[in-house]
C-alpha cells in the first residue's frame, strides 16, 4: 500500500469530477425515499421461523449492505449450506419508486468517498440487511454438496433469520465461522478443478480510505477468507442455476473463453515473461498453476482477464446451453440482490419454482429486459472504478516529473505498451519501440495531469 499524499484535496475534488462526468446516482429522490421508509415498515408475513439457526456473514468490516448470511450443518457425507440471501422482493414491488429508481441504476457503484446505492439506504443498509441486530427477512436456498464438490438446491423457503455475528475478511478467525466451512470451500474448488474452471482472480488496483480524508493506492489480492467466502456464493449460484435449467427458465451470466488466436498470443506473453507452460498443457490448467503473488505470474493473470470477451447477461433460451467459461458450468447471479438489479429477479423464480408455482410473468418480462440494463450498469461501474485509479495514480506522482521508474511489460499492442511500475500500484501505458510482454524497462515521467487523469511517460 502506497499512501497518497495530497494536501491540497486533488482527489477529493476528483472523485467529484468523476460523479459528474460518469453521471453516477446522488441522492435518491425524495417520492422515492418515501416509498422506501414506507416499505421498511413492511411486516414479513410469507416467511418461517429460521431464527433458531446460527447463521453467521462474511463481509468487508466496513459494509452495511450484507446480502448473505450462512449457516453449515451435515447431512450424513453431505454438506447443507443454508445460504440466506436478503429478501429486497419482499419490500420493493413490481412498478413501485423504488423499483423504477433501481432499473435507472442497475447496481451500486462504489467510490472511496462512498458509494451510489442501488437501493435507499433505510433499506440496503438496515431493514433489509442482514446485520446482527435483529430479524430479518430472507430467503433462504438450502445447498447439498457432496464430498465430490457437487451441488444441488435442496430447498427454497422465505424465513425470518438473525445473524449472529457480522464478521469480516481480514479479522475473522477460523473459531468464529461454523463447523464444516473450510471443508465446504474445499470440496467447491476441488469440483472447479475437476470442471476444468479458471476463474482469474488477479490483484487488483483499488484506492483505500484511510483516516482524516486521506487515501491510498494498493494491491488487492483476495485473501483465503475472501476466496473461502466466494466458494460459498459460487456453490449456491451453480445449485440455482441448474435448478433454473431444469425448468427452461432463468437469467444467466455468460462468459466465452479466449479463441485460438488468443491463447496463441498468451503462449508469446507467457515465454516473454519467462513461464514455463508445457505445450501439452491447455491453457485452465496452466491458469491454476498461477500466483498472484509473482508478479510475473500477476502480469499473466491481468493478460488472461483483457484475452476473454468479458461476461455478460442472457435469458434462457430453447437449444442453448448458457456456458460462462471461467466457471466451466451454466451459472447465475443470485446471491447479491441489494448491489445488482438482476440477482432479485433470478430470487424470485428460484423461490417460485422451488414452492411449486409458475415463474411470475413480470420475472420472465424482467429476464428479457435485464441483459441489456446490466450491460449498461456494468459498463458505467467499470469505467468509474478505472477513473478512480487513473485519478489516484496521477495524484500520486504529481511533482515526480522528471524522475525514472522501472517497470515491466504486461502487454502490447504496436509500439503502445501497458507496463506496471516496479514497487509502486501502478499500471499505465508508454510508447515502446518493438515492447514484449515481460520485458524490463526504465521510463522518464512526463507528465502527472490530475485534472485529465492521465500520465505520460517515454522510454530512456
Amino acid at each position: 500500500m502506497k499512501a497518497i499524499h495530497d494536501p491540497r484535496h486533488v482527489l477529493s475534488q476528483g472523485l467529484a469530477a468523476i460523479r459528474t462526468q460518469f453521471a453516477v446516482p446522488g441522492a435518491f429522490p425524495p417520492e422515492v425515499v418515501a416509498a422506501a421508509e414506507r416499505a421498511a415498515t413492511r411486516a414479513p408475513a410469507e416467511h418461517a421461523d429460521w431464527t433458531g439457526r446460527a447463521f453467521v456473514t462474511l463481509d468487508p468490516i466496513s459494509s452495511t449492505d450484507l446480502d448473505q448470511a450462512f449457516a453449515i450443518e451435515t447431512s450424513g457425507a453431505d454438506l447443507l449450506l443454508h445460504y440466506a440471501i436478503a429478501d429486497v422482493a419482499w419490500f420493493v414491488e413490481d412498478g413501485d419508486a423504488v423499483d423504477r429508481e433501481a432499473w435507472h441504476r442497475g447496481e451500486t457503484l462504489y467510490l472511496p468517498d462512498g458509494k451510489a446505492g442501488l437501493y435507499p439506504p433505510v433499506l440496503a443498509e438496515r431493514a433489509a440487511s442482514l446485520l446482527p441486530d435483529g430479524n430479518r427477512p430472507a430467503v433462504v436456498f438450502t445447498v447439498r454438496v457432496d464430498p465430490q464438490g457437487e451441488a444441488r438446491l435442496d430447498g427454497v423457503v422465505r424465513a425470518i433469520v438473525h445473524s449472529r455475528a457480522k464478521l469480516g475478511y481480514g479479522s475473522v478467525r477460523d473459531a468464529d465461522l461454523p463447523a464444516g466451512f473450510p471443508e465446504l470451500a474445499r470440496r467447491v474448488r476441488a469440483a472447479e478443478t475437476r470442471r476444468g474452471a479458471a476463474r482469474v482472480d488477479p490483484p487488483q488496483q483499488e484506492v483505500v480510505p484511510l483516516d482524516g480524508g486521506r487515501f491510498a493506492l494498493a494491491w488487492r489480492p483476495m485473501r483465503k477468507s475472501e476466496q473461502d467466502n466466494a466458494a460459498l456464493s459460487l456453490a449456491c449460484n451453480l445449485a440455482v442455476a441448474k435448478a433454473l435449467l431444469a425448468h427452461d427458465t432463468g437469467l444467466f451470466r455468460v462468459m466465452a473463453g479466449p479463441d485460438n488466436a488468443a491463447v496463441a498470443r498468451l503462449r508469446q506473453s507467457a515465454s516473454a515473461l519467462s513461464l514455463d507452460w508445457p505445450a501439452a498443457m491447455d491453457l485452465k490448467a496452466f491458469e491454476r498453476t498461477l500466483r498472484p503473488q509473482d508478479p510475473r505470474h500477476a502480469a499473466f493473470m491481468l493478460a488472461i482477464r483483457r484475452a476473454g470477451s468479458g461476461a455478460g447477461y442472457a435469458p434462457w433460451q430453447a437449444g442453448t446451453l448458457p456456458w460462462h467459461a471461467a466457471i466451466a458450468a451454466p451459472y447465475v447471479h443470485a446471491t447479491a440482490p441489494l448491489r445488482r438489479l438482476a440477482d432479485r429477479y433470478v430470487i424470485r423464480a428460484a423461490l417460485a419454482l422451488g414452492n411449486g408455482q409458475p415463474v411470475p410473468d413480470a420475472v420472465s418480462s424482467a429476464f428479457q429486459r435485464l441483459p441489456e440494463v446490466m450491460a449498461r450498469a456494468d459498463a458505467v461501474a467499470a469505467r468509474v472504478e478505472r477513473a478512480v485509479v487513473d485519478l489516484a495514480e496521477t495524484v500520486m506522482l504529481h511533482g515526480r516529473e522528471g524522475e525514472r521508474f522501472a517497470a515491466v511489460v504486461t502487454d502490447a499492442e504496436g509500439s503502445s505498451a501497458r507496463v506496471h511500475l516496479q514497487g509502486l500500484p501502478i499500471v499505465a501505458r508508454a510508447r515502446i519501440v518493438d515492447p514484449q510482454p515481460g520485458q524490463q524497462v526504465m521510463l522518464q515521467l512526463e507528465r502527472s495531469d490530475p485534472e485529465r487523469r492521465t500520465l505520460s511517460f517515454t522510454a530512456t
